[in-house]
């Protein structure tokens, strides 16, 4: 696609990337059906043994969600990569300022960068620029995806400006081989299959819907990609409209089949199974990727693996423990939205409304409102 070779050097990106041939899409569908259909015969292996034996023991099962996870997560990246494909995407660029809109991304997934064991070093300079605020954010979100999916070292940001023509520049360095390997392999032999990976598909379409050419290299194990932003926004650009009318507008064109939240990730905690089914079927035309939960423990251990972009969560779990969670989390990541579902009568509430900053509303009307909602509250993030 667009990765050039290693021995090649790489020239500024000049030139904006054409779009995917025919047979370059029938690769990456391709690629599609061999991720998912790898995890599932893996997890039908452990299904069989399962119905042979009438047991499974911890590791089998850790091997299973594993498989299922990994199956799931193909698909999701499937759905994203389908929104780009279909050309009905309409951009909106507006001004964004790249390095906060950075560190909110890495702040939201600092819990699962630690989890990981990885170190993320950053060196941002401030930086505007003109952009779709929602493909803006999913480009980095699938960067930090790709990048921490594929390193053995440190994940290093940087982003600083060119000398001439004047662009803004993002690069991302990091091993790709385990650091005690280094040197020790022919160059031929460098190449990680992880890398092109369909999380790589991913980050490179959605770089090019973007305008950004995504220039890759790798040598000895270390690989570096940089994405030049070419269109800059002068400092005395009128700053965009984000008004609640305009943001609401924006949800009801966006509703319907057009998936506008596709790859989002929603955690929905209730003990009521009725209920987390009703909040499925409602936001289940949004392409979302849903999580459900019975209990705040099981909610705080999923928030140590990673941070969802949202969580709705049922009134009657409100408790210490919750809000605890709620706290810790908006304190580590401020762009996770929450919503609070009421069984009873409750008049719908956004969090710009709220003391708290928690969304509100009633199950009844989860089935009209939960979608605008939760496009109003997700599309502060940008």
């Amino acid at each position: 696609m667009s990765k050039p070779p290693s021995s090649a050097p790489v020239s500024a990106a000049n030139d904006v990337t054409p779009e995917p041939t025919p047979v370059q899409w029938a690769d990456i569908v391709q690629q599609l059906g061999a991720e998912i259909a790898g995890p599932l015969s893996a997890a039908l292996e452990q299904i069989q043994d399962l119905a042979t034996t009438g047991q499974i023991d911890r590791r089998g099962l850790r091997l299973l969600r594993r498989s299922v996870d990994e199956a799931r997560t193909a698909g999701m990246l499937g759905q994203q990569l389908a929104r780009l494909a279909s050309g009905r995407l309409r951009l909106n660029r507006e001004r964004q300022h790249l390095a906060q809109m950075l560190r909110s991304v890495l702040a939201q997934r600092s819990r699962e960068t630690q989890a990981r064991g990885v170190q993320v070093r950053q060196s941002l300079k401030p930086v505007e620029i003109w952009a779709d605020g929602a493909l803006l954010f999913a480009l980095l979100n699938a960067l930090m995806d790709w990048a921490l999916a594929n390193t053995h070292s440190s994940v290093d940001l940087r982003l600083d400006l060119t000398p001439w023509p004047v662009k803004a520049r993002l690069s991302c360095r990091f091993a790709h081989r385990p650091l005690d390997l280094l040197g020790n392999e022919p160059e031929a032999r460098d190449a990680s299959p992880g890398l092109d990976s369909l999380a790589w598909r991913l980050l490179e379409q959605t770089a090019i819907t973007l305008g950004v050419l995504p220039l890759r290299e790798q040598d000895s194990g270390i690989t570096l990609l940089t994405l030049e932003f070419n269109q800059l926004a002068p400092d005395d650009a009128p700053a965009p409209d984000h008004t609640q009318a305009r943001l609401e507008a924006e949800a009801q064109r966006m509703g319907g089949n057009s998936r506008p939240l596709a790859g989002c990730q929603l955690l929905i905690l209730s003990a009521n199974r009725e209920l987390r089914s009703e909040a499925q079927a409602a936001v289940r035309h949004m392409g979302m990727l849903v999580d459900v939960v019975a209990s705040v423990a099981e909610a705080e251990q999923f928030c140590r693996e990673g941070l969802p972009h949202a969580m709705l969560f049922d009134a009657a779990q409100m408790s210490d423990p919750l809000l605890h969670l709620i706290a810790e989390v908006m304190r580590d990541a401020p762009d996770v939205c929450f919503v609070e579902m009421f069984d009873g009568e409750h008049r719908t509430q956004l969090s710009t409304a709220t003391n708290d900053g928690v969304a509100r509303i009633s199950r009844r009307h989860l089935p009209d409102a939960l979608p605008s909602l939760l496009m109003f509250e997700l599309s502060k993030r940008s």
